[in-house]
């Protein structure tokens, strides 16, 4: 028993530094916005990590959908500018 409770306790330690892995995104224009409005909420690993499921028409509704199911505060040419940056250098 002992050994699973050091086990645990050793996952728990080591899970928020693996988790803190800087994502490196493709420098293009746009990129700033990206950086500066998504990571906001959530890690940037999302974005290579969806990239082989979402075309233009995808990146473009995951957009909309933070903003307005999420409400996640973008201003419309931000988000017009993320939804290009994303669709150009991570669609399918």
């Amino acid at each position: 028993m002992r050994i699973y409770i050091v086990a645990f306790i050793a996952a728990l330690i080591a899970l928020p530094a693996m988790a803190e892995q800087a994502i490196k995104l493709k420098q293009a224009p746009g990129v700033d916005k990206v950086e500066a409005n998504c990571q906001a909420c959530h890690t940037l690993a999302y974005i290579p990590m969806n990239s082989p499921f979402l075309n233009a028409g995808g990146w473009t509704a995951e957009v909309t959908k933070m903003i307005k199911a999420y409400g996640a505060p973008i201003e419309d040419a931000d988000a017009k500018a993320i939804a290009d940056y994303l669709a150009k250098n991570y669609g399918t």
